[in-house]
């Protein structure tokens, strides 16, 4: 069994922003073995979001359309000559198993905040 992180305060969870998104498109990244290139679309904006699932899935394409949960508030990152403008939220990598986007059980507004 893994061990639980140290705890935090609620404050700092507070920082994080977690919203659900509508993955819209999914573009390969020649330069990279692992990540690809999602469009997404959170109601009022929409961001380019590198994420490495190239790997996990036998077709990553298959996750256009589905509402995840991205944290949108991470300071810019450039990779692969592309900027990354947050971080997909998946279940499974950290434990060794083939992950899973973390989705809302039922469709809620793009833009929609966690927490």
């Amino acid at each position: 069994m893994s061990r639980i992180k140290e705890n935090i305060e609620l404050e700092e969870l507070d920082k994080i922003d977690i919203r659900v998104d509508t993955i819209l498109s999914v573009k390969d990244i020649e330069k990279s073995n692992k990540m690809v290139k999602l469009t997404v679309d959170f109601g009022e904006f929409k961001r380019t979001i590198l994420a490495g699932i190239k790997t996990e899935r036998e077709n990553p394409t298959e996750v256009e359309g589905k509402q995840a949960l991205f944290v949108v508030n991470l300071a810019p990152k450039k990779m692969f000559g592309e900027i990354s403008e947050g971080i997909l939220f998946d279940i499974g990598y950290t434990d060794g198993i083939v992950p899973v986007l973390a989705q809302p059980e039922r469709k809620v507004p793009d833009g929609t905040r966690a927490g």
